[in-house]
């Protein structure tokens, strides 16, 4: 793997974890240092984080983390709206049912996923890995390049503002409710309810996401 791309993904990941705060400021001759490479790719990997919005050119040293406000949400799932609803209406047009409604019955059990992991896993992570398979899913079956790679980037944030809403038992139970709801409407093949679970979802979602951030100015 080459420098520059050791370093994006480094970097990318200290901001999506929360290692790397909203106004960090990542100077080149620190970060190159820290992370054992030379400036020249160093560059090339903040350029990417700021192709990524992660982070936005800071004074001529380098870059700083972006914060996530209120209206960073809204706007986020404004878009995430037209493109998750889409791709779902789209999944149910071309993809597998039965993909789909095995995906449904893991949700339908999800709940030992979000309970009882609570105490080994407090991150979750085999509720996150299911999510992570729908996702999947859903874009394989869409089967349309250029709407996969902006949803790509849009996840990249929604982890970010994920990690600001903190994780709440009773939200994720019903999440895991809403995406088996959407997985049987994919099954069904049927496309305009796919599309009406999923803005339904993606409705809920952001009102727990503006709960924990507060709501716009």
């Amino acid at each position: 793997m080459r420098a520059s791309d050791r370093a994006y993904r480094a970097l990318r990941e200290d901001i999506v974890a929360g290692r790397l705060l909203p106004g960090t400021v990542l100077g080149e001759v620190e970060q190159s240092q820290r992370l054992g490479i030379s400036r020249t790719p160093l560059r090339e990997a903040l350029s990417r984080l700021t192709a990524d919005g992660l982070t936005a050119p800071h004074n001529g040293r380098g870059v700083v983390v972006t914060s996530i406000s209120p209206e960073t949400v809204t706007e986020l799932f404004e878009l995430r709206q037209a493109l998750e609803c889409k791709a779902a209406a789209l999944a149910a047009t071309r993809g597998e049912p039965e993909l789909f409604a095995g995906l449904r019955r893991d949700f339908e059990q999800a709940a030992d996923l979000i309970v009882q992991e609570t105490g080994l896993d407090p991150s979750r992570s085999g509720y996150y890995a299911l999510v992570a398979r729908l996702d999947e899913a859903i874009d394989t079956a869409a089967a349309n390049t250029y709407l996969a790679q902006a949803l790509a980037n849009v996840r990249l944030h929604l982890a970010r503002v994920r990690r600001l809403a903190k994780d709440n038992p009773e939200r994720l139970l019903a999440t895991a409710g809403e995406h088996a709801t959407i997985a049987a409407a994919i099954a069904s093949r049927d496309p305009a309810l796919a599309s009406a679970a999923t803005s339904v979802h993606l409705h809920k979602s952001l009102e727990h996401f503006l709960a924990a951030v507060g709501p716009p100015v």
